[in-house]
C-alpha cells in the first residue's frame, strides 16, 4: 500500500497548481465542482469524482494509525492523516462571508450519515413540492399548508455547535452557512474512517 508524506504530497500537488488554464477554479472564470439536484444534492459523474477537481485523492483505506484531520480555510482543503502520514486530500467550500466557519482545535462529536439541518432547507407542500427555497426557519415564515424539509447534510461529522463536515454542493469558493462541504465520495471516505473523538484542526 502507498503511504504519502507530507513532502511527496506538496510535490504531487505543485504540478496541479502550475495547470491553472485547465482547471477553472484557478482560471479567473466560475465553475461547479458537480452540480445541485432538485434537491439541492450534489450530483456526480459515475466514477464519483466532480468535474474540475484536480485535488483530491485517497489512499486511506485500511491504513493503521490514530486518524486526524486538518483544514485550511485559506486553501480551501482538507487534510487527512493517519499514524503520521497524509493519507488524502479534499477541496473543501467553507462559511462565506457572515457565517464564518470558525478557527481552533475541535473533535468529532457526532457522526450521522442522512444528517438533515433544522435550520436551512425549503418549505413543501403535502406532495413534496417546493414552495419556498432556501429558508432559514429563524427568519422565514412557513407559508400555510407547508412543512420544513431540513436541506441533506449527508455523511455528517459535527465538530462544533451546528458546525459540521459534509457531502455538499462545491461553487469553488467559501459558499456554506459554516459547515465544511466536500464531494460525496470524499466526505464518506473521511466518514469511513474517523470515529466521535477524532482531532480536527481548522486554521486559517
Amino acid at each position: 500500500m502507498r503511504r504519502f508524506r507530507p513532502l511527496c504530497c506538496f510535490s504531487l500537488l505543485l504540478p496541479l497548481a502550475g495547470c491553472g488554464t485547465t482547471d477553472p477554479r484557478f482560471a479567473g472564470r466560475r465553475e461547479y465542482i458537480g452540480r445541485a439536484g432538485a434537491d439541492g444534492a450534489e450530483v456526480l459523474p459515475r466514477d464519483g469524482a466532480p468535474p474540475w477537481d484536480h485535488v483530491s485523492y485517497w489512499d486511506g483505506d485500511g491504513a493503521a494509525g490514530n486518524p486526524r484531520i486538518k483544514i485550511n480555510l485559506n486553501e480551501q482543503r482538507a487534510y487527512f492523516y493517519k499514524g503520521g502520514d497524509l493519507l488524502g486530500v479534499s477541496t473543501v467550500a467553507t462559511g462565506r462571508e457572515g457565517y464564518g466557519t470558525p478557527s481552533g482545535k475541535f473533535k468529532v462529536v457526532q457522526k450521522n450519515i442522512d444528517h438533515a439541518s433544522n435550520l436551512y432547507g425549503d418549505y413543501v407542500d403535502a406532495a413534496g413540492n417546493v414552495v419556498k427555497k432556501d429558508v432559514d426557519v429563524r427568519k422565514d415564515r412557513k407559508p400555510p399548508g407547508t412543512t420544513f424539509r431540513g436541506a441533506p447534510m449527508p455523511y455528517f461529522l459535527r465538530i462544533h455547535g451546528g458546525v459540521g463536515m459534509h457531502a455538499g454542493f462545491l461553487p469553488g469558493y467559501p459558499a456554506s452557512h459554516g459547515c465544511i462541504r466536500l464531494p460525496q465520495h470524499m466526505a464518506a471516505n473521511f466518514f469511513n474512517e474517523v470515529q466521535v473523538g477524532t482531532p480536527v484542526e481548522v486554521i486559517n
